[in-house]
C-alpha cells in the first residue's frame, strides 16, 4: 500500500493545524513505522513539514499515593510545635526518619535547630490546608499524564516547579521525556494533495509487488518506488541480559583475564570475618544495630580454628606480634560470634587470605552486601560490591594503581586517578576515580595496603593490596541511570531501550 496519497489527503482534510503521527496512525489504520516512512519521504520532497514537540510525561511509581510522605509526617506532628529529633522515630512509627526530616525542612514546614525541629509559619499554613504545587500535581498522576495536560487540568499551579520537586522521587512518580511529531502540509504539499484528490489517485507509485500485479500483468505499467534502507523501521526488542547482569559478567571477565581467581563467602557471616579479622574495634559505630543487619535466629555462629581466633584476639588487645599496641580493650568472643548479613565482600577476600596466605596470589569477589541504609535515589540496603586482593612480596602501590587502572580501562574508562584517603584496615589508603567521558571524573571506591594487624594474624607477612568498589555506580554511569533503584525495578520500557553494547 502506498501511504503517501492517503497521508496527503488526511492532512488536507485536517487543515492548518495538521495531525500528529498518532492521529494519522489511527486514521489510516496502519503501523506507525509505515506512517513515519511516508512522512519522511514527503518531507524530503518538500510536501510536508515535520515538527517535533518535546514534553515530559508523568506516570505513577511503585509506591504512588495521593499524599506525600512528608505531608503524612506533618499531620502526625500537628500537635508538636517543637520536636526533638530523638523522638521522631516513635512519633512517626518509623525507625529511619532521615527522608522525612529532609523534606519537612526542604518544604520549609519545619526549621532545624541543632537536635530539634521547629514548626514554621509555612508549616502552620500547610496544616490549615495550604498545599504545595507538587502535592497538587501528584494527585493528578493516577495514570499517564503529560505536563501540557497538567497545565490545562490545574490552571494557576506552577507545574514546572512541581515536576522539578518530584524529579528523582521515582518511587512516587516516574518522569519520562517524550516527543510528539506533528505533520503539516506545505504550499507545495497542499497543491499536490488537491491534484491527488482531483485525479482520483491515477498513476500511483507502487511500494510492493503483489500476486495481483503479477497475475494481471499490471506490474509492467506501474512505477515501483526505490527501496530506502535508511528509513526508520519498526522497533524490534530482542531478548537480552539484564544490564546489571551484563556489568557483573564484564567485571568478572576483566579480572579473570588479568589472572585472578574468583572466591566467594556466605551472605550470612559472623562478625569475626566481617569486622574482627579486619582489625575493626568491637566498639566501632559500624557494628551498631542501626548500621548492620544482625540475625535474631540463629543469633551466633561458629568461629574458625582456635589458634587463628587467639591471634586476632591478642592483636585487638595488645597488638600481638604486629608492632601495634592494639585497641587496648578486652576482646569479647561473644561479639565476634554474632551472625549478620555481611556489610562488605572484604569478608570473602579476607577468608581467602586466611585459607591460603602464600604469595603470589590474586583473588577477587563479586557479591551482595547489606547495610541499614535509607532507600533513596543513591542508596539501597542491598547492593553489589567488587573486592579484590593481591598477595605478593614485591607488590607496591604502583602494582595496585596499575591493576585498577587496567580494570577500569576494560570497563570503559578513559583514565583513572587516585587520591590519598583514610580507611580503617588499609594504610596507605586511596580513593579511586575514573574518567567516564561526558560524565567526567567519578569516585568508584577505595583501595590500599592491608595493615599488618590484618595480615600477620592470618599467617601472611607479605604485602597485601586490597580494594572495594561499587558495581551499581558503574552500571548507573554506563546506562545513564540517575536513580539506583531503577536497576532493580521491572521497568520494561527502560529494559527494552538499554543499549546492548557501548
Amino acid at each position: 500500500m502506498n501511504l503517501e496519497p492517503e497521508l496527503l489527503k488526511a492532512l488536507l482534510a485536517a487543515g492548518e493545524s495538521g495531525l500528529t503521527v498518532t492521529e494519522l496512525v489511527n486514521r489510516l489504520n496502519t503501523d506507525q513505522s509505515l506512517v513515519m516512512a511516508a512522512a519522511v519521504k514527503l518531507k524530503e520532497s518538500g510536501l510536508v513539514e515535520l515538527i517535533e514537540h518535546t514534553f515530559e510525561e508523568l506516570s505513577p511509581g511503585p509506591h504512588w499515593s495521593k499524599k506525600l510522605p512528608e505531608r503524612s509526617a506533618l499531620e502526625r506532628l500537628a500537635s508538636e510545635a517543637v520536636v526533638e529529633l530523638s523522638r521522631l522515630p516513635a512519633l512517626l512509627a518509623k525507625e529511619d526518619v532521615r527522608a522525612e526530616v529532609k523534606w519537612l525542612t526542604k518544604k520549609g514546614w519545619f526549621s532545624r535547630e541543632r537536635d530539634r525541629l521547629v514548626l514554621t509559619g509555612k508549616g502552620r499554613r500547610a496544616l490549615e490546608g495550604e498545599r504545595e504545587p507538587d502535592e497538587l500535581v501528584l494527585e493528578q498522576v493516577q495514570e499517564r499524564v503529560t505536563v501540557p495536560e497538567l497545565k490545562q487540568r490545574i490552571a494557576g499551579v506552577d507545574v514546572e516547579a512541581a515536576v522539578k520537586l518530584l524529579r528523582g522521587r521515582e518511587e512516587l512518580v516516574r518522569i519520562r521525556q517524550r516527543v510528539e511529531r506533528v505533520l503539516k502540509l506545505t504550499e507545495a504539499g497542499r497543491s499536490a494533495a488537491q491534484r491527488e484528490a482531483e485525479s482520483g489517485g491515477a498513476d500511483k507509485e507502487v511500494t510492493q509487488l503483489t500476486p495481483e500485479l503479477i497475475t494481471s500483468g499490471r506490474w509492467r505499467q506501474v512505477r515501483f518506488r526505490r527501496y530506502d534502507v535508511t528509513l526508520r523501521a519498526r522497533e524490534v526488542y530482542p531478548g537480552k541480559e539484564h544490564p546489571l547482569s551484563r556489568i557483573i559478567a564484564e567485571a568478572r571477565r576483566a579480572f579473570l583475564e588479568m589472572g585472578f581467581e574468583e572466591t566467594a563467602s556466605p551472605v550470612v557471616e559472623t562478625a569475626f570475618w566481617d569486622f574482627d579479622a579486619l582489625f575493626q574495634p568491637q566498639d566501632h559505630p559500624a557494628r551498631e544495630m542501626q548500621d548492620t543487619f544482625y540475625l535474631a535466629v540463629p543469633r551466633t555462629g561458629r568461629l574458625p580454628n582456635p589458634e587463628l581466633v587467639a591471634r586476632v584476639a591478642q592483636t585487638h588487645e595488645n597488638g600481638w606480634e604486629t608492632g601495634s599496641r592494639g585497641w587496648r580493650n578486652r576482646w569479647d568472643r561473644k561479639l565476634a560470634e554474632r551472625l549478620l548479613l555481611r556489610t562488605h565482600t572484604t569478608a570473602a577476600t579476607v577468608r581467602a587470605l586466611a585459607e591460603n596466605p602464600v604469595p603470589p596470589r590474586k583473588v577477587f569477589c563479586i557479591g551482595k552486601v547489606f547495610r541499614r541504609e535509607n532507600m533513596d535515589a543513591t542508596h539501597l540496603p542491598e547492593f553489589i560490591q567488587i573486592d579484590g586482593i593481591i598477595i605478593d612480596e614485591r607488590a607496591s602501590l604502583v602494582t595496585l594503581f596499575g591493576t585498577l587502572a587496567e580494570f577500569y580501562r576494560k570497563m570503559g574508562a578513559s583514565e583513572v586517578r587516585f587520591r590519598p584517603s583514610y580507611f580503617p584496615y588499609t594504610e596507605p589508603s586511596v580513593e579511586v576515580f575514573a574518567n567516564l567521558g561526558r560524565l567526567g571524573w567519578v569516585e568508584m571506591g577505595g583501595a590500599g595496603v592491608f595493615r599488618p594487624e590484618v595480615t600477620i594474624p592470618l599467617g601472611c607477612r607479605a604485602t597485601v593490596l586490597a580494594w572495594g568498589l561499587g558495581l551499581e555506580r558503574l552500571a548507573m554511569l554506563r546506562f545513564g541511570v540517575t536513580d539506583i533503584r531503577k536497576l532493580y525495578w521491572a521497568d520494561i520500557g527502560w529494559l527494552r531501550e538499554a543499549k546492548l553494547c557501548r
